[in-house]
């Protein structure tokens, strides 16, 4: 277990110390999908859902998920996220998310991308859910980071 650097040598869960790290200008870009069904997709495109804009709201969604992502997963550091964006396209069968997380400081920001991602997915399948009860989130993904001692990393 010493190679896992969230557990210390007798096994319990620590939060890393990142205070020695440089701080360097750190993104990340991470995708994910809403699948949900043709009448969905079409009341997506007309903004005509009973909830209202939709991908307005989730949009916004993803962007404070983004920005809470420290006390949402456990040992994820608070770090001072200089811009996040999140992108929605609607497609046949659904919504294509993106999301870009940027921040000048000591650690990444993968896990604020993927929160960004799927808090803008839970925020669609809840608009979504009197159409469509089985909407689903899917392919929730980091695709790349850069900065830090890593570099660059690309799917």
């Amino acid at each position: 277990m010493a190679d896992l650097t969230h557990v210390d040598s007798t096994g319990a869960a620590r939060m890393v110390d990142v205070s020695d790290k440089d701080v360097s200008n750190r993104i990340a870009w991470a995708t994910g999908r809403l699948r949900t069904t043709p009448e969905v997709v079409a009341a997506l495109r007309e903004n005509s859902l009973a909830k209202g804009d939709a991908l307005a709201t989730a949009r916004i969604a993803g962007i404070m998920g983004a920005k809470r992502t420290s006390d949402l997963v456990p040992l994820c550091h608070p770090i001072a996220i200089t811009g996040v964006k999140v992108e929605l396209a609607v497609t046949d069968d659904g919504v294509d998310i993106a999301a870009r997380v940027k921040t000048a400081d000591r650690t990444g920001v993968e896990m604020e991308a993927l929160t960004a991602v799927s808090v803008a997915g839970l925020t669609l399948v809840d608009m979504v859910k009197a159409l469509d009860p089985a909407a689903r989130i899917t392919d929730v993904q980091v695709e790349e980071k850069v900065g830090g001692k890593t570099g660059e990393w690309h799917r």
